[in-house]
């Protein structure tokens, strides 16, 4: 499969509503129209810093997958990376190296933007996906928390 890798455009809007809907169902999120089109406007219009990638497939443009990216800083470093929120492939369009082409168009964007990591979580028993991870990056020994704010 002849695959490209762009960032969004508007006329991409559809196709990658049925993408992170199909990503957020993967990850059993509720269906949430408000969350897609907020993060929609998010990686279109680059807020916060997102940058929104899209795999098309070469023969007929058709968006095969998406990830969607943010600068973060990095005081530790003196530096900033990229985090990799969301990173999904159409099922129909799975292990034909859209994942692979998806994660080395983040590590060129890295490089391009001077950032000295292209960093994300995933679920521990995403299992297929982590065998890719494992041949591109290296698992860390960090233990993500998440806290609520006051009164949440």
């Amino acid at each position: 499969m002849s695959i490209d890798v762009r960032e969004v455009t508007e006329s991409d809007a559809p196709q990658w509503r049925g993408l992170y809907a199909g990503y957020r169902d993967f990850y059993h999120l509720p269906e949430d129209a408000d969350a897609v089109e907020t993060t929609w406007r998010w990686v279109s219009q680059r807020e916060h810093g997102m940058i929104g990638l899209v795999a098309v497939a070469k023969a007929d443009g058709s968006l095969l997958g998406l990830a969607n990216l943010r600068r973060f800083a990095r005081p530790s470093f003196a530096a900033t990376g990229l985090y990799l929120d969301d990173l999904f492939t159409a099922p129909s369009a799975r292990r034909r190296g859209v994942a692979d082409s998806l994660l080395r168009a983040a590590r060129e964007r890295a490089a391009a933007e001077g950032a000295n990591v292209v960093r994300w979580i995933t679920a521990a028993d995403n299992t297929t996906a982590r065998s890719l991870y494992d041949q591109v990056a290296t698992a860390t020994s960090w233990v993500t928390y998440d806290m609520k704010p006051e009164g949440g």
